[in-house]
């Protein structure tokens, strides 16, 4: 299906009412609903958005609460409008997901000797306990199932997509899964652990060096397993997903057991210290191992550091996909003020699609990395925005498009945000539009030592903002894998605590923003990869970011007069990188001298 093509909407209203029908027969009061699945991804599977079947919200973020007469769906700021497009005000209230969360609302709703149903595999452990803590202190009691009730509703469901996954050369990995695997288990040992539950989908296909085609923009392989301190796996995946050659490629030490053989390989852990990660993996897989008589170690999961942090051969070809991907968009940029300087004004959907076949040109290019966000004028304020969720927007003159996309190549993810003028910007969009350009450009200068995290850095991007009173509700940055999920742990830069430091190899976001409900969006994004910075004067090592997303910022949008010296150097010598290192891989002449001018010194402006 092509961006501009839509499915017809559901009736939600009519299977709330279904979801409410089966709870009554299972004598529950309430029932809990993540935006998840089995495998709490950020993607899901299509025959896995139950959330989406209920209530009609396509969020990454987001829960609903149903009670007999009345329901709730909780998101957090990025969605504020959104969930009022999307979920009906008359069956739902609208509710914060971290100012008020869902438990303690539930909690009021509900009376002693109450029944809450949560589905224990689409929930983490600590969210679980926290569930029977809140609850239970209101005499409430949590019904534990694997049964999920929507299942039984969903009579148009569709199928489960099985098809085998991509075996990924050491070419692109830079090292064989068995030297990761062992990697781990030496972890283990260091720490006198018999095992370790690796859960997420995104772990196993980097042990593996396999690469899924199961979920839309995430080429994971839908899978979790328990590596041992001899490094051993034992992976559940679905049979069908294991593609010819798998044995020869991840080497010794690799057990395949079906999805049937999982509730048996976590009952088989008895008397063995396993390590789980309470917060990252599912309620359902450690209360197995559990009730199989493993001792329970809480702590996160081992290998997301490791995949965290690139190596050599992860960050170079990082550095080659980021240069194909920027090609891309500066075609597609090129391209667009064209059409805009021909009176030629389009849709989001055909401002997405052409933006697509210009990345899909590029070699080892798989698939987008998301679904692109094309936003108009007032949907930019919408921070994940899809268009397929409405009628695309037409871009007016004189107004503001934002766009927000990547690709997935097998050297690399990418994930870049520009937004530009479509005619001639007013003086309030050349403003704000540079003090978030301003806010990027400190946390992309910044020098920091080993330990800092994002936490600490995050203040760098929002202080232009602040200093005049304005903000953004969502992250500065976050992680982002090698030709795997563009939203990758642990590290992260936001205003929230992230106790993950920054360490040479990482790679991450800078995204500042500002959004006017009604009227516009803007985000600067580039992604970058944290390095060592070389210095004889350093008392201390010191750490400080590459950029790796090489395409011009809207030059239109920029108040010179807001910049300083050192910003405007920062701009002009990151503009004269991109000239330089993409000029080259330009064929079109119309687009190289597009990008000369593009480019064009800013400080003897």
């Amino acid at each position: 299906m092509t961006d501009s093509e839509t499915v017809a909407k559901p009736d939600h209203s009519r299977n709330l009412q279904a979801l409410r029908e089966e709870l009554a027969r299972r004598d529950v009061d309430a029932f809990v609903i993540p935006r998840a699945d089995e495998y709490l991804g950020e993607y899901i599977p299509k025959h896995n958005e139950r959330l989406r079947w209920v209530t009609g919200f396509t969020g990454s973020a987001g829960m609903a609460v149903i009670l007999a007469d009345r329901a709730a769906m909780f998101t957090d700021g990025r969605y504020t409008v959104q969930v009022r497009r999307q979920v009906s005000a008359a069956d739902y209230e609208y509710r914060h997901l971290i100012e008020d969360p869902a438990l303690p609302w539930l909690a009021e709703q509900l009376s002693a000797g109450d029944r809450v149903l949560v589905d224990t595999r689409m929930c983490s452990l600590s969210w679980y306990r926290e569930a029977e803590k809140t609850l239970g202190a209101a005499g409430i009691t949590v019904v534990a199932t694997t049964d999920n009730p929507i299942d039984h509703c969903w009579q148009d469901r569709p199928a489960q997509q099985i098809a085998p996954a991509l075996l990924l050369d050491e070419q692109f990995t830079g090292e064989s899964s068995e030297a990761k695997r062992q990697r781990v288990g030496t972890l283990l040992r260091d720490k006198g652990l018999d095992a370790a539950l690796v859960f997420a989908a995104d772990s196993i296909s980097w042990l593996l060096n396999t690469r899924g085609r199961d979920v839309p923009r995430l080429p994971v392989l839908l899978s979790y397993g328990i590596v041992e301190a001899n490094g051993n796996l034992h992976v559940v995946v679905h049979p069908g997903r294991i593609p010819a050659g798998f044995a020869e490629h991840v080497g010794a030490g690799v057990r395949v057991l079906s999805e049937e053989e999982g509730a048996a390989l976590l009952g088989n852990w008895s008397e063995k210290k396993v390590l789980a990660d309470p917060v990252g993996a599912s309620a359902w897989t450690q209360l197995s191992l559990a009730e199989g008589g493993a001792t329970l170690v809480a702590g996160e999961d081992p290998v997301q550091l490791m995949k965290a942090c690139k190596n050599s051969v992860e960050v170079e070809g990082a550095r080659q996909a980021h240069r194909r991907d920027a090609v891309a968009e500066i075609r597609f940029l090129a391209w667009l003020d064209a059409e805009v300087a021909a009176g030629r004004f389009h849709d989001e959907a055909v401002l997405a699609d052409r933006l697509g076949e210009f990345r899909a040109d590029g070699e080892l290019f798989h698939e987008p990395s998301f679904d692109t966000i094309s936003a108009a004028a007032a949907n930019g304020a919408m921070c994940h925005y899809n268009h397929l969720d409405n009628v695309p927007a037409v871009t007016q003159p004189d107004s503001l498009y934002l766009v927000d996309s990547g690709g997935q190549y097998s050297d690399g993810t990418t994930d870049i945000t520009r937004t530009v003028v479509t005619g001639a910007p007013s003086d309030e969009m050349r403003e704000l539009f540079t003090l978030v350009l301003k806010g990027h450009i400190a946390l992309d200068r910044a020098r920091f030592p080993a330990g800092t995290t994002g936490t600490h850095l995050d203040v760098l991007a929002r202080q232009f903002l602040w200093q005049t009173g304005r903000d953004y509700d969502h992250g500065t940055g976050h992680g982002v894998g090698s030709f795997l999920s563009v939203h990758e742990g642990p590290q992260r830069i936001a205003k929230a605590w992230n106790a993950t430091a920054l360490r040479a190899g990482m790679i991450v976001s800078n995204e500042p923003g500002y959004y006017r409900e009604g009227q516009f969006g803007i985000r600067c994004e580039n992604l970058c990869v944290v390095q060592e910075v070389p210095g004889a004067e350093q008392e201390v090592p010191m750490l400080g970011f590459e950029a790796l997303t090489l395409v011009p910022f809207d030059r239109r949008l920029i108040d010179r007069e807001l910049l300083s010296e050192q910003e405007l150097a920062w701009l002009d010598g990151y503009h004269e990188r991109v000239r330089t290192e993409v000029g080259p891989l330009i064929a079109d002449e119309a687009v190289r001298n597009w990008l000369d001018e593009a480019t064009a010194p800013l400080a003897v402006a």
